[in-house]
C-alpha cells in the first residue's frame, strides 16, 4: 500500500502560469471518488505519439498523492515545451510513482499502432512497481485492459493524475526525439520529434526515410528512392495489410 503522506509537498521555482492557462486546472475529483470507493492505487495513464512519423509511441502513467498537491499541473498539449521541462521534475518528484513505457517504430510497424499502444501502456503499468487497482485513461478506448479501466474524454485535461502522466510522457518522448537529432539533421527532429511537418516531408523526399521511421505508414507510398517500400505485416491466412 502506497504512504498517502510521501512525497512531501513539492516547492521548487517554476515560471508562471499564462493568463490563458490560469482557469484550466484539472483536478482530483475522479481520483477522490476512486479513493472513496476503495480503490487505493489509482493511475493516470496517457499516450504520445501515436500520430508520428519516427520514433516510439509513449504511454505515461502516474500515481498522485492523496495528501498534497502541485500547483501549474497542466495537460502537456496546452504547456510550450519550455514549460513542460520546466515543470516536470516538479511533478515527477511530486507523484507516488510514475512511469513511461514505449514502444519502438519498429514494433509499431510490425505489431500495427493499436497493439504498440497496448504493449507501450503494459511497459508504463509495469514499470510502476505498484499494482493499480485502478487505471485512468484519457480518451475513449482502453488501451490498458484488465478490467480495471475507466475512461474519461479529454482526461489529460481535467483529471490530474492523467495530466501529469500526459506531460511526463511528452517530455520524455521528446528528449528522446531531440536525442536523435544530430544523427539525422536534415529532418529537425528536435523540433518535430517525429511528427509530419513541411520539413519533415521534405527531408523524406530528399533523403528517404531514416532508422526511426516507421515504415508501415501511407507516407511511404509517395515517396521516389528505388526499392524504399512500404512495410507490409503478414496477415491472417498469408494476406499482407500495412
Amino acid at each position: 500500500m502506497i504512504d498517502p503522506g510521501y512525497p512531501p509537498q513539492v516547492t521548487s521555482t517554476v515560471p508562471r502560469l499564462r493568463k490563458s492557462l490560469k482557469t484550466l486546472a484539472p483536478n482530483l475529483a475522479v481520483e477522490h471518488r476512486m479513493w472513496k470507493l476503495g480503490h487505493d492505487v489509482v493511475v493516470g495513464v496517457d499516450e504520445v505519439g501515436r500520430g508520428a512519423w519516427a520514433g516510439p509511441i509513449s504511454v505515461g502513467a502516474a500515481v498522485v498523492p492523496k495528501e498534497s498537491r502541485v500547483y501549474k499541473i497542466r495537460d502537456s498539449k496546452m504547456l510550450t515545451e519550455s514549460e513542460r521541462e520546466a515543470l516536470f521534475d516538479r511533478v515527477a518528484d511530486w507523484c507516488v510513482a510514475w512511469s513511461v513505457g514505449h514502444a519502438s517504430h519498429q514494433e509499431c510497424d510490425e505489431l500495427g499502432m493499436s497493439a504498440a499502444q497496448r504493449l507501450a501502456a503494459r511497459r508504463a503499468i509495469e514499470g510502476l512497481g505498484v499494482q493499480p487497482d485502478r487505471v485512468l485513461i484519457d480518451g475513449n478506448w482502453d488501451f490498458v485492459g484488465g478490467g480495471r479501466s475507466t475512461m474519461i474524454v479529454k482526461g489529460d485535461a481535467t483529471t490530474v493524475s492523467i495530466s501529469a502522466a500526459s506531460m511526463l510522457a511528452k517530455v520524455t518522448r521528446d528528449r528522446i526525439m531531440r536525442a536523435e537529432a544530430e544523427n539525422y539533421p536534415a529532418f529537425n527532429f528536435d523540433g518535430n520529434k517525429g511528427y509530419p511537418c513541411p520539413v519533415h516531408k521534405a527531408a523524406l523526399q530528399a533523403w528517404g526515410p531514416t532508422t526511426l521511421h516507421r515504415r508501415s505508414w501511407a507516407f511511404m507510398d509517395g515517396l521516389v528512392f528505388p526499392g524504399v517500400r512500404r512495410f507490409e505485416r503478414p496477415g491472417p491466412q498469408g494476406t499482407l495489410f500495412a
